[in-house]
């Protein structure tokens, strides 16, 4: 008799760590992918770098909090604090080192067949430099404060992001003396400096050349004007990168606004994490940055140039190439609503059934539309809502001001801690109170993370509530490139669910049960467990039995374990995984009847999608959540259940069906922890489940 496995063996994990840096991987994919457009390669360059940069600010951060203060407790995987650091370390660097590589020797070329040109100064014509010289002296110049080092001098703050010189300088006497300089990042970082009509194409357009140069290496040959007297004998470019991960306390905050701006500021002095710098920087100046931003060697990696691979957004931004990029994309209007001929008529539509919207390929415009509808019905009593991640430009934040300026009862909660967007949310916090919202920050001790919106309506036959439910925020700018599912409903018992669910994040409820509505930290882990074990029951006892599921991260340790058991009883587990998947597929005796898919490609995937066979009586549940402890017991979440058979069988066949058809944009997991890139077999025909959706 075989012993059974133990399901808590290290080897059947997958480092979260290492399983994020292989998401970077996947977007770096993407960079070098010939199938997309040139300026679209050269975004995924950019978001690699701003991923990078929060991967340091966040996690890397996290882990050295734990080495500094002795923590000895291993992760799923089995590794000491200092194990991951050291693992963490090789991979980024070869990663970030890729990146850089491949932005030199094949995408810069790339680029100057198309015209644009990104130069190094010292390649510069005598015009161009002159131009870039006389851009120093007029724009430039007047902004740069160099500081010294020295007795008279302490080695100055440097803040978090920010790109810098390490000058060494020597005056007449021989002696040489360190500066550091930091490069203003209130200007572009490559500094155009022309712009001209090239030769007439084939098709008789005239495309124009665009010429930049990096606005460090513009500095750095103009330091003398800085340093009169002095000789410069050498500049060497290094990067900071700062934790920023805010830690408050929230039981003794009295005014958690006022907590977060203080942290918010706190942000700027984090501990050093990164310091990326040239190869060709000395010993003796790596020696002094280690020294004076107390760090180790360990926090140094070494890049070519550029330092900064996120400022890659402003060639996208700036480079008028529409043939370059992504075709535009027309958003559609869901089936349901293009009827509406009025605003206000959303409401009946809505009670003639569940209207289902799949964002960016349905307009967002439809969710504005409702809440605007709601603010100027004089039939709507009141609007409820959660504000997670809106933007700076916010319609729907719009519409509840309007709905307070015209008498309605409007409650908001504004999720302060959503992470890097503290300082919008904290502003439009200020904006609704002073229209009269009744604003609250949420539950001490969790995130509102749900997306809902609750429109409360007197109606002929009573009051009837109006819901909005969500697996992304509501941000009408991000709905345009992130992929998410939401449903409009006036379904009673949701309707008393959302009631309750308000009254427990203003209030001081502490409601347990919950009609239909799946909130954690309250029932969303006992219910998904529940589910799996359910579909258990059923393969062994010769039913149907069938697990789909859709999410951002798998990174608990007990869900993984109930899906071993699943794949363990003969259940067929299929899992579209965007980022992190600690779970290994392909396991003898363990997972091989697991599957495991993640698709990046031009919209970010981001709904949550939980489907259950259930011998034959399927259940979808859409929702916030990803299946992470953070998400399961941290935060306050909604899951809610799709009811109507047609809805199901859409979301199962084709939105399940063709994210797991995709061979295409597709990376299947394997069970070292790589992925490998799906292709088409045999006569199979090619399939992009994206641009399939953008067809429909």
């Amino acid at each position: 008799m075989t012993e059974p496995i133990n399901l808590n063996d290290p080897s059947l994990y997958i480092n979260r760590e290492i399983s994020l840096l292989e998401f970077q991987r996947r977007v770096l994919e993407e960079a070098r992918d010939e199938n997309n457009p040139l300026l679209e390669r050269v975004k995924f360059l950019a978001i690699f770098g701003s991923n990078m940069d929060e991967f340091f600010m966040v996690r890397v951060s996290g882990i050295l909090k734990q080495v500094e203060a002795g923590v000895m407790k291993l992760s799923e995987d089995g590794l000491t604090p200092r194990e991951e650091l050291a693992v963490i370390r090789k991979t980024a660097q070869a990663l970030m080192q890729e990146a850089q590589q491949y932005f030199h020797r094949k995408l810069l070329p790339k680029m100057d067949k198309q015209g644009i040109h990104v130069l190094e100064y010292q390649k510069l014509s005598k015009s161009q430099k002159e131009r870039a010289d006389e851009y120093f002296k007029e724009v430039i110049y007047p902004i740069l404060t160099p500081l010294a080092l020295d007795s008279g001098h302490p080695f100055p703050h440097i803040s978090n992001l920010s790109l810098n010189l390490a000058i060494i300088i020597r005056d007449k006497k021989g002696n040489e003396k360190f500066a550091r300089l930091k490069v203003p990042d209130t200007l572009p970082r490559l500094i155009p400096i022309k712009r001209s009509s090239g030769g007439v194409r084939k098709d008789g357009t005239i495309p124009f050349h665009h010429y930049f140069v990096w606005l460090d290496q513009v500095i750095a040959a103009n330091l003398a004007d800085l340093f009169p007297g002095l000789e410069v004998v050498a500049a060497h470019p290094f990067r900071i990168v700062r934790d920023a991960d805010i830690e408050i306390q929230e039981l003794e905050a009295d005014d958690l606004l006022e907590t977060m701006q203080q942290s918010i500021r706190k942000r700027k002095f984090g501990s050093v994490v990164q310091v990326s710098m040239h190869s060709s920087m000395p010993n003796h100046l790596r020696d002094l940055l280690v020294e004076n931003l107390e760090i180790t060697n360990n926090e140094l990696y070494f890049m070519n140039h550029p330092l900064g691979l996120v400022n890659l957004w402003q060639l996208y931004h700036n480079v008028e190439r529409h043939d370059l990029k992504y075709p535009p994309y027309k958003q559609r209007t869901p089936k349901a609503l293009k009827k509406l001929s009025e605003p206000s008529e959303i409401f009946e539509i809505i009670r003639t059934g569940n209207v289902l919207i799949h964002h960016p390929y349905d307009s967002f415009t439809p969710v504005v539309d409702f809440l605007n509808a709601a603010a100027r019905d004089p039939q709507v009593l009141a609007i409820k809502q959660t504000v997670y991640r809106v933007g700076s430009n916010a319609p729907v934040v719009e519409a509840l001001l309007e709905a307070a300026e015209r008498g309605k009862q409007v409650a908001v909660l504004v999720e302060l801690k959503a992470r890097f967007d503290e300082e919008s949310n904290i502003g439009w916090a200020r904006a609704l109170e002073q229209a009269g919202v009744h604003v609250v920050y949420g539950l001490v001790g969790l995130k509102t993370h749900s997306k809902i919106a609750m429109v409360v309506r007197r109606e002929s036959d009573g009051i009837r509530r109006y819901l909005h439910l969500a697996t992304g925020n509501y941000n009408a700018v991000t709905s345009r490139i992130y992929e998410d599912l939401g449903m409009f409903t006036c379904d009673e018992a949701m309707g008393t669910d959302a009631t309750d669910l308000f009254n427990y994040l203003t209030g001081y409820s502490t409601k347990k049960e919950y009609k239909k509505l799946i909130v954690a930290p309250v029932n969303f882990r006992e219910t998904i467990e529940k589910y799996i074990l359910r579909e258990i029951e059923h393969a062994r006892s010769g039913g149907k039995a069938r697990i789909i599921f859709k999410m951002n991260a798998l990174v608990d340790m007990k869900m993984i374990q109930l899906l071993y058991q699943a794949s363990q009883a003969g259940v067929r587990v299929d899992l579209l995984v965007r980022g992190m998947c600690c779970l290994r597929p392909g396991i003898k005796g363990v997972s091989e009847n697991i599957h495991v898919v993640s698709i990046v490609g031009r919209y970010l995937e981001h709904s949550r999608i939980y489907y259950f066979q259930n011998n034959g009586n399927d259940e979808v549940y859409l929702g916030s959540a990803d299946l992470m402890p953070r998400n399961l017991d941290h935060r306050v979440e909604v899951v809610f259940p799709i009811e109507n058979k047609v809805h199901v069988r859409y979301l199962r066949d084709k939105i399940l069906g063709a994210y797991l058809r995709d061979n295409m944009r597709a990376r299947i997991l394997q069970a070292d922890g790589s992925y490998r890139r799906a292709e088409p077999t045999g006569e199979e025909k090619s399939f992009d489940v994206q641009a399939h959706l953008m067809g429909e």
